[in-house]
């Protein structure tokens, strides 16, 4: 199994490859996100050759990192059953909506406040409903002769250049408020995102794909060690060949882009806070472990930190309408 990460250790930031209990680094310059810019091929050829060269470093020697630099993070919400439960808890309105259901919908998150396994992620200002969202992202990497553009399921699939494990930390209260504004979440979303452990390459999946292009994977999360949820990867609305296509029509994806599936079913907070009508488990708190397993990724695991207290929503000016520039404006002219 090829694993890609980055890891400091010893005083420098290294990029290269996992294997068993051990990492080996790429040479000096070289980082995980050329590799997808040269490509999955080629980057199992250089797996091969780094593996057998380059010094062994023990894994729990060495600080994880998020394994690449995301040039964009897509956000999709590909789940039927979360999207039933948080509507409930975001909206208190029951069901899914119609267009749900018509074709996939994503949003763009913050690819630079991308965090690692083992971060501690602090509570965001005003928040007092910190929720996690279990999910697993693929990583678009480099195909010979295509521009990303307009690309067809199948050709999507083949820009897939790996998975990986993706927390889309929320502030629950601040999302609230936000999406009455018909626009989407905003602060609610963009003060943390967890990748990692590293990103295993497509080709280990490869057998794994039912007849439709789904993953059967199994996903789960825990906190302080209790048990909340677990869902199966191919209960996905769309296979993820199918999101990454869609992204692309009349648009780009690119190495080094990430593109998540959505929060899997129980895979959150509120969307139990949604089925139970009441926030059972408790928003998260100081202190709190979050650990998330996929099956045939691994494992990434966070403490919440401290609440940054600070005061930072500033109410709009009520202001007069005016049509005309007045005349004492003018009059500086």
């Amino acid at each position: 199994m090829v694993k890609i990460a980055r890891w400091n250790h010893d005083g420098g930031t290294h990029s290269g490859f996992v294997d068993g209990n051990s990492c080996y680094a790429l040479p000096q310059g070289q980082t995980v996100n050329g590799l997808l810019g040269a490509g999955l091929a080629v980057t199992l050829e250089i797996a091969a050759e780094t593996l057998r060269t380059a010094p062994e470093v023990p894994l729990p020697e060495v600080q994880l990192l998020a394994p690449l630099v995301p040039a964009t993070i897509r956000d999709f919400v590909a789940f039927e059953e979360h999207v039933e439960g948080v509507r409930k808890s975001i909206d208190g309105v029951a069901g899914v909506v119609a267009e749900w259901y018509e074709a996939p919908t994503f949003y763009f998150t913050n690819p630079h406040t991308v965090t690692g396994t083992g971060e501690v992620i602090g509570i965001p200002a005003g928040c007092s409903e910190l929720d996690f969202e279990t999910e697993v992202a693929a990583v678009v990497g480099h195909v010979p002769g295509s521009d990303g553009r307009n690309l067809s399921a199948a050709e999507a699939r083949r820009h897939i250049f790996g998975y990986t494990i993706l927390n889309d930390w929320s502030a629950r209260d601040l999302q609230r408020r936000e999406m009455k504004v018909s626009l989407g979440p905003c602060k609610g979303k963009d003060f943390a995102n967890t990748l990692g452990p590293w990103i295993v390459t497509a080709d280990e999946f490869e057998h794994l794909h039912d007849d439709e292009g789904f993953l059967p994977i199994r996903m789960a999360v825990e906190v302080n060690g209790e048990h909340i949820g677990q869902d199966l990867l191919s209960n996905m609305g769309w296979p993820f060949a199918e999101l990454v296509a869609y992204a692309s029509q009349d648009s780009v994806v690119r190495p080094g882009d990430v593109l998540g599936s959505g929060t899997c079913g129980s895979g959150c907070l509120a969307e139990l806070w949604g089925r139970n009508g009441s926030k059972t488990p408790p928003p998260l708190k100081t202190g709190d472990l979050v650990r998330m397993t996929v099956e045939g990724i691994g494992s990434i695991e966070n403490v919440v930190g401290e609440r940054r207290e600070a005061v930072t929503r500033i109410p709009a000016r009520n202001r007069p309408r005016n049509r005309t520039v007045l005349a004492e404006a003018r009059a500086l002219d």
